[in-house]
């Protein structure tokens, strides 16, 4: 099942079919049982015209008062990219040592007023000229560290701030719409299956300039490792969303234009389109 944040109210599909849930979003997702919870709403509410047209025109970001935590060099492509941009600053060796080590790589990437949801403009900053999009599975975890389903993440990325020096990584990850993040939430208690594909299309005038793909079967880390070091040494009192790394890094060719259009698509979780905008 998915769930959707709107102007109208929050929104539960299953299937086809669409309901309003009379629900506060924070306390929502703060629930250890959630999709029990979910599971047990009245059927006989569903397939409500107003809902699903909600849905469609009223969208916005999935986040309450959430923070965006990400992951780092979870990919072994992530890795050689990261090594690449930053070996003439000397941090080049840095990557390969994080990748291996037992210590996850995990910084704060955004609140939720900085984060962009489906159809709204994510940001390249004006002071940058190396800009990707990273496309990530993202989780959705509970105050008691519980994995409750997943989103679609767009860790937008400075690569020529970040290779100028690895301590400049805050202002390469973290500025006004940074973070994408949407359409909805998938609520589920099944892990997803390894062969879960990440799909990233970039359009520029319409026309396809980059694509890759890869598999969630690539990421070197569990997903409760990654929430396990997160809540090591802080709470969340009404959870947390984490991205779990990017495995699809276009070459040092291409970088991001004002006019872009950016869609990821993670197989069963959702597709994420967002404009690109400079700052």
């Amino acid at each position: 099942m998915h769930l959707f944040k709107t102007t109208k109210g929050i929104v539960l599909q299953r299937g086809g079919s669409f309901r309003f849930v009379d629900a506060e979003w924070d306390s929502l997702v703060a629930k250890d049982d959630l999709h029990e919870w979910l599971t047990c709403l009245d059927a006989g509410s569903y397939d409500d015209e107003a809902a699903a047209k909600a849905v469609t025109e009223h969208l916005l970001a999935p986040i309450g008062s959430q923070e965006i935590w990400a992951c780092g060099v979870t990919y072994f492509n992530s890795q050689m990219a990261r090594r690449e941009e930053s070996e003439l600053a000397g941090g080049g060796d840095f990557y390969s040592r994080v990748y291996h080590a037992e210590r996850p790589e995990i910084f704060f990437k955004s609140t939720a007023h900085r984060a962009a949801g489906h159809q709204q403009a994510v940001r390249i900053r004006a002071d940058s000229s190396w800009d990707v999009p990273e496309p990530e599975l993202t989780l959705v975890v509970s105050p008691s560290g519980k994995i409750l389903g997943y989103t679609v993440g767009n860790d937008m990325s400075s690569r020529s701030i970040e290779g100028e020096n690895p301590l400049y990584l805050p202002q390469a990850k973290t500025y006004e719409q940074s973070a994408g993040i949407g359409p909805g939430l998938l609520i589920t208690t099944q892990a997803l299956s390894p062969q879960t594909q990440i799909m990233l299309q970039i359009f520029r005038h319409d026309e396809l300039v980059f694509s890759g793909k890869t598999l969630i079967s690539a990421i070197n880390r569990k997903f409760e490792e990654l929430v396990a070091w997160l809540f090591r040494e802080l709470d969340f009192p009404t959870g947390a969303y984490v991205m779990t790394g990017t495995g699809i890094v276009p070459s040092s060719e291409f970088t991001l234009e004002p006019g872009d259009r950016i869609e990821i698509e993670i197989t069963g979780v959702g597709k994420l389109v967002q404009p690109v905008v400079r700052g």
